[in-house]
């Protein structure tokens, strides 16, 4: 039975992560976040190679043939989100953190 809890919890972690992350990215990458970003003082290209990097990992997130690949490929995107972040002296990383903990977990869990 513990099996199959864990299996539902792992399915369950996996579409709020891939639905929540999906409209986030989106959001990201419109043309009206530039502004925002631009804030930053970063190129603006940074911007999108995360948000699209955030999309391809959340739809291979979503397909369950290729879910463990998502899974791994937003682990990489929020990883070098946290790392352009703290470079960058924004230490408010904390839903980053988040994000990479459940993909890690994606990941593991249904690599079993």
């Amino acid at each position: 039975m513990g099996f199959l809890k864990n299996k539902c919890g792992l399915t369950v972690l996996q579409w709020a992560l891939g639905i929540v992350i999906l409209i986030e990215a989106v959001m990201f990458v419109l043309p009206s976040a530039a502004h925002d970003f631009a804030r930053t003082h970063m190129p603006g290209f940074v911007r999108l190679v995360l948000g699209f990097g955030e999309i391809a990992g959340c739809v291979l997130l979503l397909i369950p043939q290729t879910a463990i690949r998502g899974a791994w490929l937003l682990v990489a995107v929020f990883v070098m989100a946290i790392l352009i972040h703290l470079l960058h002296g924004m230490y408010g990383i904390g839903n980053l953190v988040i994000y990479t903990a459940a993909a890690f977990a994606i990941a593991v869990g249904k690599g079993n």
